[in-house]
């Protein structure tokens, strides 16, 4: 199918990229910019989708490494509608129905005066802002059981308060807040000592910023510039494994800041133990403070995100509607693996429908949220969910299927049942039909007595929960 060109510099994705460039120019300097993203042009495909096209592979090649981290933190900081960008070359983007014509539109990137709210880091530029996002603070994160503790420690650490531990780390799933949580520990603790010096940069930040000083011949000033942090946050640590130069200089500049008494906060994807990838010495430190895990958000702080989100989006898109109860708990039963992921679907939602969000169906929903429902997923079948079910409440696969009445037997068989009308597309009497021949109305009951069940019992709730996580294959 055809692709249409975007004229950057009048659509919306195209003001956004050109705020992205424009930091982005201004980060790398203009000969590195020019070399590897001036001639990138921003594209829409025949499937809907962004896409940054790079002319050569090459290119896209070295943006990936060097520079896709950053523009994907520069886009989401400056795009209120949390559209996806991707990336390609021109013949990829050609291979798959794309076409690029010899008159690609051009963004004319200005001298940078002002800029968005990110700045960069480097030896003898200001740090306190670099990569920080707005949007992101105590205010707009919503807590829950499971990351409670995590938000009590970054209020602790914000506070400046005494007796903190150091360095503190938070881990946990990608894409459930550990990004939020630094973001807004960083805004808390300049607002609480403006006299303080924040650093907060992303692993890739630091790895890159490090290379570029040595190439420079400017590491002094890069030590000297971090070591100088009264608080020093770095986000999602474990991408710096196996780079072993730059883990050598991260054990000592951590080392340096804690014995002067500085704070120090890291997150990564997995606890300290875990990170069998980075340098011994360096994941003894990270082991030797605080360690707060993050758990995936349970369906109630799901709700709550949503609903906090959707207000804010209704608002900032003149919508006067909200989006019906229903329809937030099919988002928050559907999207369980990530947080992003979740408010990316709502995203859409309320971009796609506008005036009518307030009227609108499951049907049109689950239309509209086509490509986020298929994307990744992973098909499910009632057998599956027979398996997972039986295995884990003890029981045999055959047991579910039986006339057993007991409770022991009833109970998992009414909530694998639940699971089957939420997890997969079966008709209610082809359900009954594979639960051993029972009648639809059967199904209907069972689906009936598991959603009043699980809004008063906490362990059936959870059980729902962990099952449904399991079965689509996520943490």
């Amino acid at each position: 199918m055809a692709t249409k060109g975007l004229a950057e510099s009048a659509t919306p994705a195209g003001r956004v990229w050109g705020e992205a460039s424009r930091a982005l120019k201004s980060e790398l300097g203009e000969d590195t910019f020019g070399s590897w993203l001036a001639q990138a042009s921003l594209r829409t495909g025949g499937d809907g989708e962004l896409y940054l096209v790079t002319p050569t592979g090459i290119a896209r090649d070295w943006i990936r490494r060097n520079a896709w981290r950053r523009i994907g933190e520069l886009w989401a900081a400056n795009d209120p509608l949390g559209r996806a960008l991707k990336l390609k070359s021109r013949l990829e983007f050609e291979a798959e129905g794309g076409h690029v014509d010899d008159q690609s539109v051009e963004i004319e990137i200005p001298p940078v005066t002002g800029g968005p709210a990110v700045a960069p880091i480097g030896p003898g530029r200001p740090s306190r802002m670099q990569a920080l996002q707005e949007r992101f603070t105590f205010e707009t994160f919503v807590s829950g059981p499971s990351n409670e503790f995590a938000l009590a420690v970054a209020r602790r650490v914000a506070s400046w308060a005494d007796g903190h531990f150091n360095p503190v780390v938070f881990h946990g799933p990608y894409g459930f807040g550990k990004t939020h949580l630094l973001n807004a520990l960083a805004w808390e603790a300049m607002r609480s000592a403006p006299d303080k010096k924040v650093v907060y940069l992303t692993a890739e930040r630091f790895l890159s910023s490090f290379i570029a000083a040595l190439r420079e011949k400017q590491a002094a000033a890069f030590k000297e510039e971090l070591r100088s942090a009264d608080l020093l946050l770095i986000d999602d640590v474990h991408f710096i494994g196996g780079k072993h130069s730059t883990e050598e200089e991260l054990v000592h500049t951590l080392a340096a800041l804690m014995e002067d008494g500085r704070r120090v906060v890291f997150s990564a994807d997995r606890p300290p133990s875990a990170l069998t990838e980075i340098d011994a010495r360096l994941r003894s430190h990270l082991s030797s403070g605080l360690v707060c895990g993050i758990a995936p958000a349970d369906r109630a702080l799901r709700l709550g995100i949503l609903e906090r989100k959707s207000s804010l989006l209704c608002r900032q898109q003149n919508v006067a509607a909200a989006v019906r109860p229903d329809i937030l708990q099919f988002l928050a039963d559907r999207f369980t693996d990530s947080v992003r992921e979740l408010e990316g679907a709502l995203n859409t939602l309320i971009v796609r429908a506008g005036a009518g969000l307030g009227g609108l169906s499951l049907e049109e929903t689950q239309s509209f949220l086509g490509p986020h429902l298929r994307g990744g997923e992973k098909r499910i079948t009632v057998d599956d969910i027979q398996k997972a079910a039986a295995e884990y409440y003890g029981l045999k696969q055959a047991d579910l299927i039986s006339e057993r009445r007991a409770r022991s037997v009833a109970r998992p068989r009414q909530a694998a049942m639940w699971l089957a009308k939420q997890l997969t597309n079966r008709s209610l009497p082809d359900i009954g039909r594979r639960f051993g021949g029972r009648d639809h109305t059967t199904v209907i009951h069972a689906v009936r007595r598991i959603e009043a069940l699980r809004a008063t019992d906490g362990q059936l709730a959870n059980d729902l929960e962990v099952l449904a996580r399991k079965l689509r294959g996520g943490p």
